[in-house]
């Protein structure tokens, strides 16, 4: 297996990235190695361990297993400038780690008004029970963020796109913002992935990865991680270590091998998106088509200038649809599996009603979530277009 090389380009870094001669040793894939106990030669050696660094070498199960180590490794290289990589039992783990790396009693979090909801409900409930309070800030904010940085502002937590409304946030200038007070920058990237937006390059200090979506890519696995910044990592190690955090080596087996092929999936989300959404964009029943990629989408210029490309997930509001409509709509289609998580191969249809903090934008009607998996495009279209005719007899 060649060394890494820093000018090797995403698409062939996500192939042999993590792959370590001791890791595989001399197979392709690295082996799934499963423990709990690790036997050590006599007392002396137990001592030496306890002792050293325990990192990337056999100490106890829940420090991991080569296994982990090449997930972590992998991850680790696909964002330029990072430190390192700890993985976590879901993407929700990773989000409440990287937190409670940073936010101490008595902190403030400003927290994105589009966050996914366990991040919004994490900071009504376990963070406010511990004394850290939590400020909401509109996406498009950009620089103006500043202007919210407080003396007890100690993280600033963003997600571009949103996961629900899509809109892109201006990252380096809130990182901007952010360093110019010292204030920790965390990002939910599950949507982007650093092939399609690499955020330790850009600055931002704890880049977040919900794995179970775009990295395992087959919905068998939960899986997440957080990728630190330079200065970052150890704290979040040990904080993840003392939460007793840990990944499943079948779990991060499933992530390396489903990370082999996440830019060629990606292309192929993309691009069946994209021709999705404009078809979606021509149609008397859809109010707005929120997708990062279409001048629709707020942020959509900052989509353009930060961005390596778009992934599979985007919304669409019904234009004078009701529940019973929209729900009537989704019934009816026939590749578009109905449920929650996305980034597998598969197609999938939600309802989503995002509640903010700061007020309920208003798309022009009740948005409905689409995941565009790796069917043929124009089946997807074919399917869509007989379940409108089900949403035009609904509200008939």
């Amino acid at each position: 297996m060649a060394d890494h090389d820093d000018n090797d380009q995403p698409a062939t870094r996500v192939v042999g990235a993590g792959r370590r001669a001791e890791w595989t040793q001399g197979i392709v894939n690295t082996p799934v190695w499963r423990a709990s106990t690790i036997l050590y030669d006599d007392v002396a050696h137990l001592r030496e361990a306890a002792r050293g660094d325990s990192h990337h070498k056999l100490y106890y199960g829940r420090r991991g297993t080569p296994t982990q180590w090449s997930l972590t490794d992998a991850l680790t290289e696909l964002e330029p400038g990072a430190e390192g990589t700890f993985l976590y039992c879901s993407g929700a783990a990773a989000v409440s780690a990287a937190l409670l790396s940073v936010l101490a009693p008595g902190d403030e979090l400003l927290l994105v008004d589009s966050a996914y909801d366990p991040t919004t409900s994490l900071a009504a409930g376990f963070l406010k029970r511990f004394g850290i309070t939590t400020r909401h800030y509109h996406p498009l904010i950009g620089a103006g963020i500043a202007e919210l940085i407080g003396d007890k502002t100690a993280a600033i937590l963003l997600e571009s796109p949103g996961s629900l409304t899509f809109e892109v946030q201006d990252v380096p200038a809130i990182v901007a913002a952010a360093k110019a007070r010292g204030v920790t920058t965390i990002l939910d990237n599950t949507w982007a992935t650093p092939l399609l937006f690499p955020a330790i390059a850009h600055g931002i200090d704890l880049s977040v990865l919900a794995c179970t979506k775009y990295v395992v890519g087959h919905s068998d696995a939960m899986l997440g991680s957080v990728t630190a910044g330079p200065g970052h990592f150890a704290k979040l190690r040990n904080v993840s270590f003392q939460l007793g955090q840990v990944a499943s080596p079948d779990d991060c087996w499933l992530g390396s091998r489903g990370l082999r092929t996440m830019a060629v999936r990606l292309k192929q989300h993309e691009a069946s998106a994209l021709k999705v959404a404009h078809w979606l964009a021509e149609r008397a029943e859809v109010a707005t088509v929120l997708h990062p990629a279409l001048p629709s989408c707020p942020g959509h210029e900052v989509f353009l200038r930060d961005f390596n490309g778009a992934s599979g997930l985007f919304a669409f509001a019904l234009k004078h649809g009701d529940e019973a409509s929209r729900a009537a709509l989704i019934d009816a289609l026939r590749l578009f599996g109905i449920g929650y998580s996305w980034g597998g191969y598969e197609s999938l249809a939600l309802p989503v009603d995002p509640k903010r903090a700061l007020g309920i934008p208003d798309h022009g009607g009740p948005l409905v979530r689409l995941h565009i998996g790796l069917e043929d495009p124009d089946d997807l279209i074919a399917d869509l277009d007989q379940a409108f005719a089900t949403y035009g007899r609904a509200r008939a």
